[in-house]
């Protein structure tokens, strides 16, 4: 046997499973699903009633989370469905470089340069759409010049990079699930 010592630097937790069992009958809207190996949201939850040749089944219609599209699955409601881990953590932002990463500060002092700015339209349509209805952000943008209600133009990267430019003490909201990571939020906790 060799004398070396090994060293290994893993950002998973050891033998950290990316979703967990549950009974698809006891699944709600709201909640989460892994549908066709895709990690959604919850937004519309049927049940049949049991048939003479088998079990009562459960009709789910989910938002992937990253990517907005619709999916459907039909499961029999006893069995099990996989339910990811679904995290959403604040960090506050450093800096944007000119390729579109983002330099974040965590919790315990690090930082995180391992994601982009947000790009992907129906996703930026899902998650602005009601954030601007119910509170309207205030980055320095005049909300009438970029958005209208009827055709979304209003972009979060824009607002981040428009409020980081400006001097804005920006937080952003990182949801992460079955190994993804993306941008779905932005909080102005005021001047630098």
């Amino acid at each position: 046997m060799s004398d070396e010592e090994h060293h290994f630097e893993s950002k998973a937790d050891a033998g950290a499973s990316k979703t967990y069992p549950q009974q698809a009958g006891t699944i709600r809207k709201n909640g989460y699903i892994v549908i066709k190996g895709r990690p959604c949201k919850v937004v519309e939850v049927s049940t049949s009633k049991t048939g003479k040749h088998g079990h009562a089944k459960c009709h789910f219609v989910g938002i992937d989370i990253f990517t907005a599209k619709k999916l459907e699955d039909i499961v029999p409601s006893s069995h099990n469905c996989d339910v990811p881990h679904v995290n959403r953590t604040d960090y506050q932002l450093i800096d944007i470089s000119e390729d579109g990463f983002v330099s974040l500060l965590t919790d315990s002092g690090d930082t995180k340069d391992d994601l982009r700015l947000p790009t992907d339209e129906n996703l930026l349509k899902q998650r602005l759409m009601p954030l601007l209805i119910s509170k309207p952000l205030d980055v320095g943008i005049p909300i009438e010049s970029k958005f209208q209600w009827g055709d979304c133009t209003f972009k979060l990267a824009e607002i981040i990079k428009e409020g980081f430019a400006d001097g804005k003490d920006l937080v952003v909201s990182v949801m992460s699930a079955m190994g993804e990571e993306q941008i779905c939020a932005l909080k102005d906790i005021g001047p630098k």
